[in-house]
C-alpha cells in the first residue's frame, strides 16, 4: 500500500491531532463489545502455519537485551535495571551447610525488576486516553490497585507467534545504517524501505513488523546515554493511519519509546502511544535488538521470519520482558 506524502500535525494542537486520528484508526467494537486482544485478532491458525513455512535454515535469533543491572535505565518513573540476587550458590554447596543430603548442592536466585525495564511489550492496558482504555472502558475498570482485571498481559501469551518483517529504515534512510535522535520515521520512509527491501517485506494483515532504527546500535558503541526517555529517532505521529490500515497485529523497535522524541507537538507525551494502544488495540515492543538480525537479513536478502514472542503470562500485567525470537 502506498501512502501519499504526510502533513506535518499542527504542532500547537496535540489534543486536536490526537482525538482526530482516535476517530480515524479506531478499532472498538471490531471484535465485539468484550474483546480483550486488539490486532491480535489478526493472526489466524493459517497465518501461523504460513509463518512456520518461512523457516528455512533453522537459524534463530534472539531479539533481546541482556537483563542485568548494565541496562538502560536511569529511574525515570522508578523504572530501575534488574536486580538481581544470589540465594544459594556453590560456596554453600562447598560448605555442606544447605540441609541437603549425599552430598547435593544446589543454587537459586531471585531478580527484581519493572516489567517494562528491558525488552518488552507494551500490553492493552498500558495507556489510556482521556480516561478509557482499550476498546472504551473505563480505565478505572480495567487497570485497578489488583492489575489489569480485563486486558492483562497473559491474555496475549499464547498468541504472539506470527510472521515478522524487519524494515530497516536507519540502513534505507539513515547514514551508516543509524537515524540521528528526532528522525521522524514518516509513512514514506516505511514505503520506501520496504520497496528497496523487496517484496517479501511487503507488510499486511497479522504481520508483527520490527522497525530498526540503529539507535540501539549507537548506544551499545558510545554508552546508554539519555537512551532511556530522552531524544531518539521513531514513528511519526503521521504513521497511525499506515498502522491502522495494514492491520498488523504488532510492532516493535531498537528505541526506549517507539515513537520520536522529541514528538511533533509543541507539549505532549506519548502522543502516538494515545492512538495505537487504547484505540487501535496496537502491541507495541520496545528496546528489540534488531542488529543481529538485520545483518541476517541482508546477507541473504530475506526480511520476513517466523517471530515467537510471547510475554510471561503476569496476571494483571501491563506490560512483560521478553525475549523474541525470529526463527529463519
Amino acid at each position: 500500500m502506498t501512502r501519499p506524502s504526510s502533513a506535518a500535525p499542527d504542532r500547537t494542537d496535540p489534543e486536536g491531532a490526537i482525538a482526530a486520528a482516535a476517530a480515524r484508526c479506531s478499532n472498538w467494537g471490531r471484535w465485539g463489545e468484550d474483546d480483550v486482544h486488539g490486532t491480535l485478532n489478526h493472526i489466524t491458525a493459517a497465518d501461523r502455519l504460513r509463518a512456520a513455512g518461512l523457516v528455512r535454515s533453522g537459524e534463530t535469533l534472539s531479539l533481546a537485551l541482556p537483563f542485568d543491572m548494565d541496562g538502560p535505565q536511569k529511574g525515570w518513573r522508578r523504572r530501575t535495571n534488574p536486580v538481581h540476587t544470589m540465594l544459594d550458590t556453590g560456596i554453600e554447596a562447598e560448605a555442606g551447610i544447605q540441609g541437603f543430603p549425599h552430598g547435593l548442592g544446589g543454587a537459586d536466585d531471585v531478580v527484581a525488576m519493572p516489567l517494562q525495564c528491558s525488552t518488552q511489550w507494551d500490553g492493552l492496558g498500558h495507556i489510556f486516553d482521556h480516561g478509557r482504555a482499550w476498546n472504551g472502558r473505563r480505565s478505572g475498570q480495567v487497570v485497578t490497585s489488583e492489575g489489569d482485571r480485563v486486558t492483562g498481559i497473559e491474555t496475549a501469551a499464547g498468541r504472539m507467534v506470527g510472521r515478522g518483517v524487519l524494515l530497516d529504515v536507519g540502513r534505507e534512510i539513515g547514514d551508516d545504517g543509524e537515524l540521528p535522535d528526532g528522525f521522524a520515521i514518516l509513512p514514506e520512509h516505511l514505503d520506501r524501505t520496504i520497496e528497496a527491501q523487496g517484496p517479501d517485506s511487503a507488510v499486511g494483515r497479522a504481520d508483527f513488523v520490527c522497525v530498526r532504527t540503529g539507535q540501539l546500535a549507537r548506544a551499545l558503541r558510545d554508552g546508554w546515554g539519555d537512551y532511556a526517555g530522552g531524544p531518539a529517532p521513531g514513528l511519526s505521529f503521521t504513521t497511525a493511519d499506515w498502522l491502522h490500515e495494514h492491520d498488523i497485529a504488532g510492532i516493535a523497535t531498537d528505541t526506549w519509546g517507539f515513537e520520536v522524541r522529541p514528538n511533533e507537538f509543541d507539549v505532549a507525551f506519548q502522543p502516538l502511544h494515545q492512538v495505537v494502544i487504547p484505540h487501535i488495540g496496537l502491541y507495541i515492543g520496545e528496546m528489540w535488538n534488531l542488529d543481529g538480525l538485520a545483518a541476517a537479513c541482508r546477507k541473504d536478502g530475506r526480511f520476513e521470519f517466523m517471530l515467537v514472542a510471547p510475554p510471561l503470562p503476569i496476571t494483571g500485567a501491563v506490560g512483560s520482558p521478553i525475549n523474541p525470537m525470529a526463527i529463519r
